[in-house]
């Protein structure tokens, strides 16, 4: 009896491996699409602070547990005073990544992304050149609810950025920044620069939703 209970638990071992790998072979040569979005808006009184940023992100399965992608999307910060448009920024960014999964169970799985994002562009009022160049680390878990279609939740790990601010008259910032899992936060100069609600450049957490072709 012991025997054909081991045998028969080797059986179920050996097709779950064998599942997992057809699985797998079969995300080789497929694409994904999914985007990173995000709104905020803050009023007090005639003020008004508006955050929208709209990034979509295409991805390709080279392998049968890593992709590569990018997203190019943008941004725009927007800081008001009744009809008074006090700061407009509107940012383009671009954000070659990689990723690496690994299956936990089922449908789950773990995925490891080093991401390169670029942002740049200008506040209008003031005309001043905003630029970032960036090295994210981030890691997170996928479920797939069928085998076209998928949720996921991702959290920065690691992430260094370089923002450049270049006000047409005046000095020049530049701001290096390195998080360890870190919390969003806003730079002042930022605030003072940008004029939007707390304007992040980057966000730890993300959630989102992919479907694969």
């Amino acid at each position: 009896m012991k025997k054909l209970l081991l045998a028969a638990g080797i059986v179920l071992v050996s097709l779950n491996v064998n599942a997992q790998e057809k699985k797998g072979e079969g995300l080789e040569g497929k694409w994904f699409v999914t985007s990173q979005f995000g709104y905020q808006q803050t009023k007090s009184g005639d003020d008004k602070a508006t955050n929208l940023s709209v990034i979509p992100i295409v991805g390709t399965f080279i392998t049968p547990s890593v992709a590569v992608g990018a997203g190019v999307g943008i941004m725009n910060i927007k800081s008001e005073t009744g009809s008074v448009t006090n700061a407009s920024t509107n940012l383009v960014v671009v954000e070659p990544l990689i990723r690496k999964y690994w299956n936990i169970a089922g449908n789950f799985y773990f995925f490891g992304q080093l991401a390169v994002p670029v942002i740049t562009g200008k506040e209008k009022e003031a005309d001043t050149k905003i630029t970032q160049f960036g090295l994210a680390a981030s890691g997170g878990i996928d479920f797939f609810v069928t085998k076209n279609f998928s949720v996921e939740f991702s959290y920065d790990l690691a992430n260094f950025t370089s923002t450049t601010i270049d006000p047409a008259t005046g000095d020049k910032t530049t701001i290096n920044n390195f998080s360890l899992a870190h919390m969003a936060s806003a730079d002042p100069v930022y605030v003072d620069a940008l004029g939007g609600s707390m304007p992040n450049l980057t966000s730890p957490l993300a959630f989102g939703f992919k479907f694969v072709f």
